[in-house]
């Protein structure tokens, strides 16, 4: 199956879980750690409005920044994963550059990439498991209408529920619902989801009702 490309500006359900299925998290300093990276890779690129992190998959609503490049140093001109560490990313006007040949536009699907081999070295060496961790291709959906948007979230936020995890997402720590429902800062896109709902209260009250998992699933066309 070809995969689609990343796009500037649109909005993407991504998914990717253990290879064969297996588990990707065991413990809370695996959950925070693969947030810590997620940061790392996937903020400079793409903004966040929802994600799930499940023991053995995980999904996010990402939508991709338009206009982000790094610049070069003298010393820092490929594109190996280790020189990805040192480069600086940063919102310009690419028509403004001084030297349009020191910066480049990045390869969306690539940071994924850095974010998974980053994690999956991290997670060998904590447990000493050999071998793929990640499914090779991640599944990306471009997602263009709002009340898809909605659905999605609701999807995200549910998938605990769904696997027997809890009872209600609020009762759930690894996904983006608390951060939706509370006032602290956060890099969530949390006022942005909110305004889909209209209000906090009709957020909950969505999340209050039964999500029809199976047919969101079939529209996404995922497996779990």
């Amino acid at each position: 199956m070809i995969q689609e490309q990343l796009i500037q500006g649109n909005f993407y359900h991504i998914y990717n879980r253990g290879n064969n299925r297996c588990d990707l998290f065991h413990k809370a300093e695996n959950y925070e750690h693969f947030l810590g990276l997620y940061d790392k890779y996937i903020s400079p690129v793409a903004e966040t409005y929802a994600w799930v992190l499940m023991p053995n998959h995980f999904h996010v609503l990402v939508r991709i920044k338009e206009d982000v490049v790094y610049r070069y140093t003298n010393v820092d001109r490929s594109n190996d994963a280790v020189k990805f560490e040192e480069r600086k990313w940063e919102t310009i006007d690419l028509s403004a550059c001084e030297a349009p040949d020191s910066v480049k536009k990045p390869v969306h699907h690539r940071h994924f990439a850095h974010l998974f081999n980053a994690y999956a070295r991290y997670f060998q060496q904590w447990s000493g498991r050999t071998g793929s961790l990640f499914e090779r291709s991640f599944k990306r959906k471009s997602i263009n209408n709002e009340n898809y948007l909605k659905r999605v979230i609701l999807y995200i936020h549910d998938n605990p529920v769904h696997h027997g995890f809890c009872a209600h997402p609020v009762e759930y720590p690894w996904s983006s619902y608390l951060a939706c429902i509370s006032i602290r800062p956060t890099k969530l896109k949390r006022e942005k989801v909110i305004g889909w709902f209209d209000d906090r209260a009709n957020f909950k009250t969505a999340h209050n009702e039964k999500v029809e998992i199976e047919k969101i699933e079939r529209w996404l066309e995922l497996d779990n």
